[in-house]
């Protein structure tokens, strides 16, 4: 089958869903560890242990299951060149990839003893590394998590061999089947490896790993109907080849989707950044504040579990929501005494200028603006600038408010000095239900709490 992982090489985002946007992140997460030095520790444990299981499990399946033609070099090489070429056929999912080598799996269970495939499949899978450079195999470590991805060939192989090694025919079905059964699930054995050595939650990997296996659920009847052609000359299964090339060029496709999002992402984050450090050399409070509150909002995000793209706009309003100050005379922003009501109504204008400067930047930011100027209305409807209240207030906007406010607290102003960390803790509490959302003062008290 298309094994579902990425192969972990190192140590340790336009979008359209939160699911689109969580696998992106992923695949950034993944492209990065691939791209990098060396496995971390906790990654070479895992597959540590688990390639040396699949390794056992291979050497087992060659020395116990007997079944299928006899023994060819020849071919066995054939199959082993088929696979490492296959295999490098990827469609990035999340932090792995659906690979369609699933058509040389199912014509090799045919083509050769049945106890030989996972050897061959891990030969080839070791073969796919020879063109990369560097050489990932540089680092003994590396070979056990290519091993580890062999997982997948044991199924099969174990349910044909149990099944007597029976001969290719339609009447069976049944037991290939149950042999695409076993596949799936060693695999997703594969998968949780990955994600614990990777610190990928399981709810990240269910998903994303579904459409791997849509992928190989789709190819299991054409490369089945591949090994009935092949199977009085095993050899013609080059003929897969063309087709191969055809899925290469459409996984070459969805590659430079992702890397456009990716690029866009980071060109939108970094005008994000752009944009604060603008505010930051107008004003030194509001960037660095900014900066605090970017932190806070993302731990009260996380602690509310908001899906990742409102994580996303959520880091994007925390930096922005003071940009409109921009716009503001300095001799307002600095005024080292409270405002009078003519600047205070000026003052109160920041969120209406911040969400038209964005707006004209467009994209993320512009989706964002409207998050913005509301960033400063209160759950009682007494904030302004449209005294919007409860929870016709968006979400960020109401999470930004409660952190804006906590950060302000506790940083010294022109005219006046911090608040301690418990007094600020307390008057949270105070304005809870008036000027904040109970429930993001609740989460916030749980973020800061020992803070």
């Amino acid at each position: 089958m298309g094994e579902s992982q990425r192969i972990p090489e190192a140590d340790g985002p336009p979008v359209t869903s939160a699911a689109a946007e969580l696998a992106d992140e992923l695949v950034r997460d993944a492209r990065a560890r691939y791209e990098g030095g060396r496995l971390e520790s906790r990654a070479r444990a895992v597959f540590a242990a688990g390639g040396f299981a699949v390794a056992l499990g291979v050497v087992a399946t060659a020395l116990f299951l007997h079944g299928g033609p006899g023994f060819s070099l020849p071919r066995a090489a054939l199959f082993a060149v088929l696979y490492a070429l296959v295999s490098r056929v990827e469609f990035e999912i999340g932090s792995g990839s659906a690979i369609p080598t699933q058509l040389v799996l199912v014509p090799m269970l045919f083509a050769l003893p049945i106890g030989s495939v996972p050897a061959i499949v891990a030969i080839g899978l070791l073969l796919r590394t020879v063109v990369d450079r560097p050489w990932p195999l540089r680092d003994p470590a590396r070979v056990l998590p290519l091993v580890a991805t062999t997982a997948h060939a044991l199924g099969p192989a174990l349910v044909i061999a149990l099944a007597g090694g029976l001969p290719l025919r339609w009447s069976a079905w049944p037991v290939y089947a149950c042999a695409m059964l076993a596949q799936l699930a060693l695999d997703f054995s594969n998968a949780l490896l990955n994600a614990l050595a990777n610190r990928v939650t399981v709810a990240e990997l269910v998903s994303f790993v579904g459409l791997a296996y849509v992928v190989d659920l789709s190819l299991a009847p054409i490369a089945l109907a591949l090994a009935f052609a092949t199977h009085a000359n095993p050899a013609l299964v080059v003929l897969a080849v063309p087709l191969v090339g055809l899925l290469r060029y459409f996984s070459r496709e969805r590659q430079q989707r992702i890397d456009s999002a990716l690029e866009l992402s980071d060109a939108y984050r970094g005008t994000a950044f752009l944009l604060g450090d603008v505010v930051e050399a107008d004003d030194a409070y509001t960037g660095s504040h900014s900066r605090h509150v970017v932190d806070l909002v993302i731990g009260v995000a996380d602690e509310l579990k908001l899906s990742p793209s409102e994580c996303r706009d959520a880091e994007f309003v925390a930096l922005l929501h003071d940009v409109g100050k921009i716009r503001i005379p300095g001799s307002i922003i600095n005024k080292p005494g409270p405002l009078d009501a003519a600047e205070r109504t000026l003052m109160e204008t920041h969120t209406i200028e911040g969400e038209q400067m964005l707006e004209r930047v467009g994209g993320m930011l512009g989706h964002v603006g409207h998050l913005v100027r509301s960033c400063h209305e209160h759950w009682d409807g007494n904030g302004y600038p449209d005294q919007l209240a409860g929870k016709k207030i968006p979400l960020v906007a109401r999470i930004v408010c409660a952190c804006d406010a906590f950060s302000a607290m506790t940083t010294d102003r022109p005219y006046r000095a911090a608040r301690t960390h418990e007094e600020a803790l307390a008057e949270l509490q105070r304005c809870s239900g008036t000027q904040f959302d109970p429930q993001v003062v609740d989460a916030l008290l749980r973020v800061n709490a020992g803070g």
